[in-house]
């Protein structure tokens, strides 16, 4: 994996189904030993706070050295 970046939906299911939680961690310890950051997004930081969503994520692709392109204010519509 070149970015070795993983951007995460995490909608209900994590929080209600303890397969699913049970699932998450044994993937997210994975994810730690092949030293590839994870970024969660939930459905509040989409709706409720996008441009700090934005932020975070262009902020952590930067970070792993990938090129962001200049945003432009459209996707605020």
């Amino acid at each position: 994996m070149r970015w070795r970046l993983v951007i995460e939906y995490d909608g209900r299911q994590h929080a209600e189904s303890i397969d699913q939680w049970h699932a998450d961690i044994g993937r997210d310890e994975q994810l730690d030993d092949w030293r590839i950051r994870r970024l969660v997004i939930v459905a509040a930081d989409i709706y409720r706070f996008p441009g700090n969503t934005l932020a975070r994520i262009t902020k952590a692709m930067r970070a792993c050295g990938m090129p962001v392109p200049v945003l432009k204010d459209e996707w605020r519509s």
